[in-house]
């Protein structure tokens, strides 16, 4: 009985990861609520996130907002631009449904794929972001190569984000239940388990001898370039510049 309530018991560290995740949810879901910062708060839930799976979290809250800051800038234009892919996709498959024929039929396979390879890239954007200092276009480039050249990991992902949202609303009481799931800890969820890909992913662009701060392994952010060759890991590390 004693070791059911110590402290570092396997049940109270799994209480102490779900509090966890309800608090990294909440500032998430408030973060994102002036809808321009979504992808700043994006890129500050995988930031977390990343590092819970490591576990080298410090303080929740000091993580969050410390990456939502230093990248508020560059994940804000990156969303800008999502936000218009979104639109454009959408308006494209509302003028198709409306025509018939075999070229409707093309438009649609088309559009379809195109939207896969969105959220491919979706997957990997704002997660790279967070741990890779690069340009805005670099970081879209880097994000797409990754998708495609770790495929499997990234069905997986996929799987695991929109099974989510379709199981979400299969039914009403699905509705009901996933929305309250949603609202307590299913952000954050999503983003740990898909963060436990991530993190073995990464670590293939990150040299071995690379020397890591004691104080906090995710306060630097490698430099990497548009992949000239896949394979090769990325240079060194630099600090994040302001």
């Amino acid at each position: 009985m004693s070791r059911f309530f110590n402290m570092e018991s396997p049940f109270f560290q799994f209480l102490s990861r779900v509090a966890d995740l309800m608090i990294l949810n909440l500032i998430f879901l408030v973060t994102c609520l002036p809808i321009i910062t979504i992808g700043a708060a994006w890129t500050a839930l995988y930031y977390t996130t990343l590092k819970m799976v490591r576990n080298e979290e410090s303080y929740i809250v000091r993580d969050y907002f410390k990456s939502f800051k230093e990248n508020f800038k560059q994940a804000t234009l990156m969303w800008l631009a999502v936000l218009v892919f979104i639109v454009i996709l959408f308006l494209d498959y509302n003028i198709i449904r409306a025509m018939t024929g075999s070229v409707a039929g093309f438009f649609r396979i088309a559009t379809t794929a195109i939207g896969l390879l969105g959220i491919m890239i979706l997957l990997y954007l704002f997660p790279v972001l967070s741990k890779f200092y690069n340009s805005i276009k670099n970081t879209f480039v880097n994000a797409l190569l990754m998708s495609i050249r770790h495929l499997p990991q990234t069905l997986i992902m996929m799987v695991i984000s929109t099974g989510a949202v379709v199981i979400t609303f299969l039914t009403s009481v699905t509705l009901v239940y996933g929305s309250l799931l949603w609202l307590l800890f299913g952000f954050a969820l999503i983003a740990l388990a898909n963060s436990w890909f991530l993190v073995r992913i990464f670590d293939h662009y990150i040299p071995e001898q690379e020397a890591v701060p004691e104080e906090d392994p995710y306060s630097y952010q490698p430099e990497a370039s548009v992949f000239k060759n896949i394979g090769t890991p990325l240079p060194e590390n630099e600090e994040k510049k302001q």
